[in-house]
């Protein structure tokens, strides 16, 4: 059965007329016909009175006819929920970002800034798992209409995103700091640069990180190359803390992600500024999205760094 049947029912039992209703329901006088004679074979019982002039309803249509009109009510305000749902949805920006990025700079800073004008986001929560091929595949193929990533001229993917398919914006600066685990006494555990005889032990980040390349890349421009031993490898800074809370090595994170366990004295620097390495947080857009939202925000972010008001 289907709903238009239902309405053209309606229709002829207002009507009380075959080619009067079929008229109004732009529709052939036999194609109405044939339509509500299959409501009947659904029914199993005669629904109109055809030897009447004009037509009349049977006992069994006047039954049908009240629950016709409310499941063709129902359709109809259901159909208009739906699709009220979807202009909702389709106004929503998708975001990808990364694990670390996820849980400082996207929930303090770029979901209360998208709130604050009026733009709904939603996060791609699957994007915290991914590596950086992901993000270039999902911001051209238009998986999401935003990527939140971290910067630096060594990363592969920052040399995929920096092409003329993509817009980026300096959204934040951050650094890569040395951090440790402390001792029974309060103190460092681990300090760079550490000796030939006694390396630090070092948890790093596997090949496929963001973070892999830039940290190679500082340890090889040192005069002095830090005396290291890797005792683990991760993909995420999350988990690469982790295991440096628990004592197992010193290792770099994302400063932001940090700030909260050095405050606290669950971890402390495990070197200076000169073992500080500066990254950037960019925001990138594929330049042939034509999200009207998606311009609104990206030209009201740059306004807010501008201005310096983005609240960082």
């Amino acid at each position: 059965m289907e709903v238009r049947w239902l309405d053209d029912f309606i229709a002829l039992a207002k009507a009380r007329h075959f080619s009067r209703a079929a008229d109004e329901r732009n529709v052939t006088q036999p194609t109405l016909s044939r339509r509500i004679k299959l409501l009947e074979e659904e029914m199993g019982t005669t629904l109109i009175d055809r030897n009447s002039l004009p037509l009349s309803l049977t006992p069994a249509g006047d039954v049908f006819l009240a629950g016709a009109e409310q499941m063709s009510r129902i359709a109809r305000e259901t159909k208009v929920r739906c699709n009220e749902i979807r202009e909702q949805e389709s106004n929503r920006l998708t975001f990808a970002t990364t694990q670390t990025l996820y849980l400082t700079l996207y929930r303090s800073v770029m979901l209360p800034f998208s709130e604050r004008i009026e733009v709904p986001v939603d996060l791609n929560l699957k994007s915290t798992s991914w590596v950086g091929a992901d993000f270039v595949n999902a911001l051209a193929q238009g998986e999401c209409d935003l990527v939140l990533c971290f910067w630096h001229p060594t990363m592969k993917v920052a040399r995929e995103l920096d092409d003329e398919r993509f817009d980026s914006i300096v959204v934040a600066e951050e650094k890569l700091i040395p951090v440790t685990a402390n001792d029974e006494d309060g103190r460092p555990l681990y300090i760079l640069p550490g000796q030939k005889t006694t390396p630090l032990p070092y948890i790093g980040y596997y090949e496929s990180s963001f973070m892999r390349s830039v940290l190679d890349h500082f340890l090889q421009q040192q005069p002095e190359p830090p005396q290291l031993v890797t005792m683990n490898e991760n993909v995420h800074s999350v988990s690469v803390k982790a295991m440096i809370k628990e004592g197992f090595g010193f290792g770099w994170v994302p400063k932001r992600l940090a700030i909260s366990s050095l405050e606290h004295g669950s971890l402390s620097m495990a070197g200076d500024e000169q073992w500080h390495v500066p990254l950037q947080v960019r925001l990138y857009r594929n330049r042939q999205n034509s999200h009207s939202n998606l311009r609104q925000l990206w030209n009201r972010l740059e306004e807010a760094i501008e201005s310096d008001s983005l609240a960082l």
